[in-house]
């Protein structure tokens, strides 16, 4: 017996023709390094529809062309974000942090047909031309573009078009069809390619729409149109995670930063524009923190209620510094580019005290209804979700990526990240509690194997980020004659800080068991990152093979 509902097409169009009609007062504002510069929803519809007249009549996207970005988050990236996937193209976000050969890669790998590029970034794409394919026909230029920084693309074979120019007086409605396929392409995002080349990721008009109505929901990040949104993470990384489609679906105003990303200017802009909500990778709020605390009465946060933390795991210290200084609670969200990302936010059950919703927070979160979730053993057998049982966390989910894109007329790839009978491998290890708690031990590749026993380097890093001389901490294994691997803590001191390694040893001592405590120990001057921010252990692993780290063992000063 089949149903008797509409079969109604779960589209971006949907959102966009909503949130610039419904909600069409409410704003996105981008940061200008002095001010904020604000355009209503109903102004961003408007432009969007005069941006996808551009790309049909004059670039020639009539199809599902891919059209990339290479842009910091501001308003005109929000404006394609919308335009693109509404019209039937496919919104590709380019990663503006990668080396240049994984962007060369990425482009001639998805085929973009056009690039929209902040002026700024100019430099990044410019020396990447002679690389790229014929495929790529137009570059539009978004924001101040003076003949100096036009010239930089004299060597490109296509056209270049300036954005205020290109969709100067275009009509501001687009028939914008609604009968697309939901479950065809409406953006891609490549993964950092931390490891080989970078993997394309499509998303459907289904997925995000399906996404986004999870990102809304109050067991996720419960966003109305009373809030005022900053989203630092950036919109080039898994669609900033969906802020920037789930906030036009209920009405939430963005506050944009465009590229002002340090602590200082991210405290000024907290200030004056007060925003309620945020989200981003820890070493973010670990260097706003710093700002705040190093000029007290400066900043005024008050009105910023929650911050999601993603990306890597959000020391508790951290956690705790913002809530008891300045009233701010830090959430852990996860995913990962094949989750959309959201797979899971820790909110704690309801009706619990402070104390008894602590370990809680401490988790990854619960996973929602829509998210499946198992833990595979070392012997590839499931493990039951008891809250100590650890092994691979795999998922499956109507946002959970099935297979890589294989490039244009390529079939679809699998490969060892998707299961046969169909659950995504994260690579992450942990455990799930009965109640459905994530909690994450460590990354497959970076879990520590002692002695036939496994040491988290999560754990040993959060409770060195704990010591109040410790910024910054990076555990990774390294090679033992004795035990297989032992792990080598690397930290970076704050400002003026003296602890040394057998303080911080003792400091360990107290927290973690005796046997899992480094031997080896090394002070940098920063923790290498990856393009989104997250600890690059693969360089730490590396300086140490080749020695280029000085690295104390067993209080005996010696080079690895």
């Amino acid at each position: 017996m089949l149903s008797t509902m509409q079969d109604v097409p779960l589209t971006v169009g949907r959102i966009l023709a909503h949130g610039s009609t419904i909600h069409g007062r409410s704003t996105v504002t981008t940061w200008d390094g002095q001010k904020a510069v604000p355009r209503s929803f109903a102004e961003v519809g408007a432009r969007a529809a005069q941006l996808a007249h551009a790309l049909r009549d004059e670039l020639g996207v009539t199809g599902d062309q891919r059209v990339a970005t290479l842009m910091w988050n501001n308003t005109e990236h929000q404006e394609a974000y919308l335009a693109i996937p509404s019209m039937g193209a496919v919104l590709h976000t380019l990663n503006l942090r990668l080396p240049p050969q994984q962007l060369a890669f990425i482009i001639n790998h998805a085929a973009d047909h056009t690039i929209l590029v902040n002026s700024s970034l100019l430099p990044l794409l410019a020396p990447l031309l002679p690389q790229l394919r014929p495929t790529l026909r137009h570059i539009v230029l978004v924001g101040d573009a003076g003949d100096a920084a036009a010239a930089q693309l004299d060597g490109f074979a296509g056209t270049v078009h300036h954005y205020e120019e290109l969709i100067a007086d275009r009509p501001t409605s687009f028939p914008f069809p609604m009968d697309l396929d939901e479950r065809s392409a409406a953006a891609l995002c490549y993964t950092s390619g931390t490891t080989g080349d970078p993997k394309g990721v499509a998303y459907s008009h289904r997925s995000m729409y399906l996404h986004c109505m999870q990102v809304v929901s109050a067991e996720s990040f419960a966003f109305t149109d009373a809030d005022l949104i900053l989203p630092v993470v950036p919109m080039f990384h898994v669609n900033a995670w969906g802020i920037p489609y789930a906030a036009f679906m209920v009405g939430a105003s963005l506050l944009m930063p465009d590229r002002y990303l340090q602590p200082q200017p991210l405290a000024t802009m907290i200030t004056a524009e007060r925003p309620t909500f945020s989200a981003a990778v820890p070493t973010i709020w670990t260097g706003l923190l710093g700002e705040l605390d190093a000029n007290p009465g400066r900043y005024d946060v008050s009105t910023l209620r929650r911050v999601v933390i993603g990306g890597s795991a959000c020391p508790p210290s951290l956690m705790k510094a913002f809530e008891e200084r300045h009233g701010i609670t830090l959430i852990h969200a996860w995913g990962m580019t094949e989750t959309s990302p959201l797979g899971s936010v820790s909110l704690p059950p309801g009706g619990l005290s402070a104390e008894e919703a602590w370990p809680y927070r401490l988790t990854q979160g619960r996973f929602p209804a829509s998210v499946q979730v198992r833990v595979i053993g070392p012997d590839g057998t499931p493990m039951p979700h008891d809250g100590s049982s650890a092994g691979e966390i795999e998922v499956r989910g109507p946002w959970i990526a099935a297979a890589y894109y294989g490039g244009a007329g390529n079939p679809p790839e699998l490969g060892e990240k998707f299961s046969p009978d169909g659950w995504l491998r994260t690579g992450d290890v942990g455990t799930v509690s009965e109640d459905g708690y994530l909690t994450l031990t460590d990354r497959s590749k970076d879990v520590i194997k002692s002695g036939g026993e496994w040491i988290s380097s999560v754990e040993l890093e959060n409770e060195l980020m704990a010591h109040p001389d410790v910024l910054e901490a990076a555990v990774v294994a390294v090679p033992d004659e004795r035990w297989g691997e032992r792990p080598l803590a690397t930290v970076v001191l704050r400002p003026g800080a003296q602890a040394g390694f057998a303080e911080l040893r003792a400091f360990l001592a107290g927290r973690i068991a005796h046997w899992q405590l480094p031997e080896r120990w090394s002070v940098v001057e920063s923790v290498p990152k990856t393009s989104v921010g997250k600890f690059d252990k693969k360089v730490i692993r590396r300086e140490y093979a080749e020695g280029a780290l000085d690295v104390t063992v067993l209080g005996k000063d010696t080079t690895a």
